[in-house]
């Protein structure tokens, strides 16, 4: 609680003592569980009648996590591999973006609108590398591959944690590449890339018209081989316009009131969306449909049926919440190091809902297992 229950200063600009938050008006301190350890400005303190709410913390990751529920129903901490990984490792980075979570979350689990938002007009020059085969292509290529197929089909697979979903494209040389997408409920995604990932994108709520867009690494870099050669960004001309404070948070200078900076005369030679960044690109989309969009004037196709069932997911949810049933995907014995995203080009008969789970070789490869050992 940020008030303090005295005369209700801000305990932001409290001081850090001996394990407790102390309020520089008066001096009243409170412990981390809210309860007043001592009243110095009271000649007669009743510090035991007072309290103020707090919520349990869980560091992991760089990221201080928090249950704000009711104490009875406080779940388990979900680790995502975050548990284990060392200093050396850890990474998150947190942005603001202006508009509802869901809205902003959407993005990433919208394969389709790579093909578009995103291109540029460089990678028509892109020379074929020779991965346009089944196997594992480089990350070049794909660029090529999102450009030549600009209508995927969307495959999605329910999982106890949400769902998978696959944007299958045909590349130049007619064989089925394959992008594979989690969603782990209700705010957790991870994007397709080779060979396999494991980063999260989370969209946390603020409230209603304002999100919390974390990147978190949550597992140490597991690619065998080097596959997918340099990173995907590697030959797109976008630049990068942020600020990044030590604390990791990331300054935008690309906004809405600043129209994202956009450059028509770019739109037109080399940029479809003349914006010079790719994850503004994402931003312009979802804050300029406005802070909450009306979704009754949508016209949704075959290829938002991710985005169709991630809402129905949610929605579902939520209703059963309010009738007493618990939340899905919060038992303790769960494992969300499991959850997976992929990217390949498929053999002949190949499934790609084996692609990134404990089955995949190069799953196993990089996790040091045998064929017959088991993941966990």
């Amino acid at each position: 609680q940020e008030n303090c229950p005295h005369r209700g200063a801000s305990l932001y600009f409290g001081r850090n003592e001996d394990c407790a938050l102390r309020c520089v008006y008066h001096g009243w301190a409170f412990d981390a569980e809210g309860r007043c350890v001592d009243m110095p400005s009271e000649p007669r303190p009743f510090a035991e009648r007072i309290s103020i709410t707090a919520y349990p913390t869980h560091e992991s990751g760089g990221v201080v996590w928090t249950y704000m529920g009711p104490r009875e129903t406080m779940t388990p901490f979900r680790d995502f591999g975050t548990e284990a990984l060392g200093p050396e490792i850890v990474s998150a980075s947190r942005q603001e973006t202006a508009c509802n979570w869901v809205q902003a979350m959407e993005g990433n689990l919208d394969t389709a609108h790579i093909s578009h938002l995103h291109q540029f007009a460089g990678i028509d020059d892109i020379p074929d590398d020779g991965s346009d085969e089944p196997g594992y292509p480089s990350n070049a290529m794909s660029w090529k591959f999102w450009r030549h197929d600009r209508a995927p089909r969307l495959q999605v697979e329910d999982t106890w944690y949400g769902y998978r979903y696959a944007g299958i494209r045909t590349t130049p040389n007619d064989h089925t590449h394959v992008r594979i997408s989690a969603y782990c409920i209700p705010y957790s995604t991870i994007v397709a890339s080779i060979p396999f990932s494991t980063s999260h994108g989370m969209f946390v709520p603020m409230d209603d018209h304002t999100t919390a867009r974390y990147f978190i690494v949550t597992q140490p870099p597991q690619n065998p081989r080097g596959l997918g050669g340099e990173n995907l960004f590697a030959v797109a001309p976008f630049t990068t316009p942020f600020r990044t404070q030590r604390n990791g948070v990331i300054e935008r200078e690309l906004t809405l009131e600043n129209d994202y900076r956009i450059d028509r005369e770019a739109q037109q030679t080399w940029s479809f969306s003349g914006v010079s960044d790719f994850v503004s690109q994402d931003f312009m989309v979802t804050e300029s449909m406005g802070p909450i969009y009306d979704r009754t004037q949508e016209h949704l196709g075959t290829t938002d049926v991710s985005i169709i069932r991630m809402r129905s997911i949610l929605v579902n949810a939520a209703r059963g919440l309010a009738e007493g049933t618990p939340p899905p995907a919060v038992a303790p014995d769960l494992d969300y190091r499991s959850i997976r995203g992929a990217e390949k080009i498929l053999a002949p008969g190949e499934d790609w809902r084996v692609l990134g789970t404990d089955d995949d070789p190069v799953v196993r490869e990089a996790l040091g297992l045998s064929p017959a050992e088991p993941a966990s």
